[in-house]
């Protein structure tokens, strides 16, 4: 009778216990957010691709305590905010508790004023996306957190990342060349770099250059040298004299899709592709090696709301977040699982092909010699101006 007993007791242990020793993946995740869903389902995306998506926004449980006492996150950055709200969907719904502000700015408004607020004593944002040229002054102002302690961080290649953790890239961007579909033949669109120089179809005027060359021929340094970039960049002046453009960089690409403009060098990934989707006629052509940016962000040392800043960029190193960037805003994911065919704009311009990414060394060795390489010519093309 009792051996009967105990067998009954261990049936009934084994019944209620089972399912605390399966594997952890084995359980049913959290339903996903109802934005995550239609944000899929949009994408033609299966919800497996988030199956890992409750690992990976796992934290410490005193930083969602403290972050729900602070209540808000502040957020400025390069995206435009019509985009970037909506992307932010999923997180709202996952931390309901912290509202994102969330401002748009240009360059110098975002990290130039920024930085003269910060070393005034005044942080005005707690987290700072698309920082681009201007991290080392940050560095040297000590104005960045340290983001090491972040979970979200491993999902981040090393050489998408500070080593020292003072900024992560939260995009990643290919920097090549927008052109008008209708006014540039397909056997015209540059192959190589060379093909710009040689071609004549590109002199006098046809190919217009934003004054953001940290942005493409930085990266050319490591591959091809500083003599053939300080060599290339003056027969690109002198020979094929571009219009030498001052709008900024999403601006002129719009130009291109009007007419207004052939093509322009250097343009976005995202800004092209989301006027393809609008059914604008403009292509992408990426020369090779293609210039590859990472779009850096990073949370500012004393920020106010330190917590709910380290939640909400956690959730944006996540796949979830990445996608929703991509869903809403055609931004390629930083994410190293998420590199594949399905989230690049352009893939047929770019996977395959030789790539050169912007390095922390580039920025802070190469990139005053360029600079006032590049200012010189720019000066003189521009008649001084």
């Amino acid at each position: 009778m009792i051996l009967k007993r105990r067998r009954y007791l261990i049936v009934i242990l084994v019944f209620f216990l089972a399912p605390l020793a399966l594997p952890s993946q084995e359980l049913h995740s959290a339903p996903l957010p109802k934005s995550s869903e239609e944000m899929l389902k949009k994408l033609k995306l299966s919800p497996s691709i988030l199956a890992d998506i409750d690992k990976e926004l796992e934290l410490p449980r005193d930083w969602i305590e403290k972050a729900r006492k602070e209540g808000k996150v502040r957020v400025i950055g390069g995206g435009d905010a019509s985009k970037v709200r909506p992307s932010l969907a999923p997180f709202r719904e996952r931390y309901p508790f912290i509202d994102v502000e969330y401002s748009h700015a240009d360059r110098v408004a975002r990290t130039v004023k920024t930085l003269v607020a910060y070393r005034a004593g005044r942080i005005v944002t707690d987290v700072l996306d698309s920082l681009g040229g201007d991290v080392y002054q940050y560095k040297q102002a000590n104005a960045l957190d340290d983001l090491r302690m972040i979970p979200g961080l491993r999902n981040i290649s090393d050489d998408a990342k500070d080593p020292n953790g003072h900024w992560t890239g939260v995009h990643t961007k290919y920097w090549c060349m927008t052109y008008n579909t209708k006014l540039v033949k397909k056997e015209d669109v540059p192959r190589k770099w060379e093909d710009l120089i040689t071609n004549p179809r590109w002199r006098g005027g046809k190919l217009a250059l934003g004054n953001r060359p940290n942005l493409w021929s930085l990266m050319l340094w490591n591959p091809k040298g500083e003599k053939w970039v300080k060599d290339y960049l003056y027969r690109l002046f002198t020979e094929v004299r571009p219009q030498l453009r001052k709008e900024g960089l999403n601006a002129l690409p719009e130009l291109v899709a009007a007419g207004e403009l052939d093509a322009v060098l250097p343009a976005p990934d995202s800004t092209t592709y989301r006027l393809v989707l609008l059914g604008a006629p403009v292509g992408y052509a990426c020369p090779e090696p293609i210039p590859v940016a990472v779009e850096e962000a990073a949370i500012l040392r004393g920020a106010p709301n330190l917590y709910s800043a380290r939640v909400f960029v956690n959730w944006w190193l996540s796949k979830e977040g990445q996608i929703a960037g991509f869903a809403h805003g055609s931004s390629t994911p930083a994410h190293k699982d998420l590199l594949r065919a399905e989230f690049i704009p352009f893939a047929d311009q770019i996977l395959g092909k030789e790539v050169s990414y912007r390095e922390p060394g580039l920025e802070l060795d190469v990139w005053p010699k360029l600079e006032e390489y590049w200012n010189n010519l720019w000066l003189k093309g521009s008649g001084g101006k």
